[in-house]
């Protein structure tokens, strides 16, 4: 993902991981705001009265909770060398001998 040039002053890793982490806070606050909203509509439709079922609103909130957990894993999870990283390495390393 591109987020914009690094200023001058940063290190490029360390900027482009807190902009990750940002983008991943801005999604997390956007995931609750639009599910409370779901949920409150669901809710005073009337539906939780007909009983039975599965709310309409929990495939929403799991559908995008999925790719929640997945922008969580790549801000937060994936914070050292990437596996790209680690497989030039192994490649310069054997170039080299």
């Amino acid at each position: 993902m591109y987020y914009g040039p690094t200023p001058e002053g940063k290190d490029p890793q360390l900027w482009q991981l807190a902009q990750r982490r940002a983008s991943f806070q801005r999604h997390l606050a956007t995931y609750v705001i639009v599910n409370i909203f779901l949920w409150t509509i669901w809710y005073f439709s009337g539906a939780h009265n007909y009983g039975g079922g599965i709310p309409w609103p929990a495939w929403s909130s799991l559908g995008w909770g999925i790719g929640l957990a997945s922008h969580y894993a790549g801000a937060y999870l994936t914070t050292g060398p990437t596996s790209i990283d680690k497989e030039y390495d192994k490649l310069k390393n054997s170039q080299n001998k």
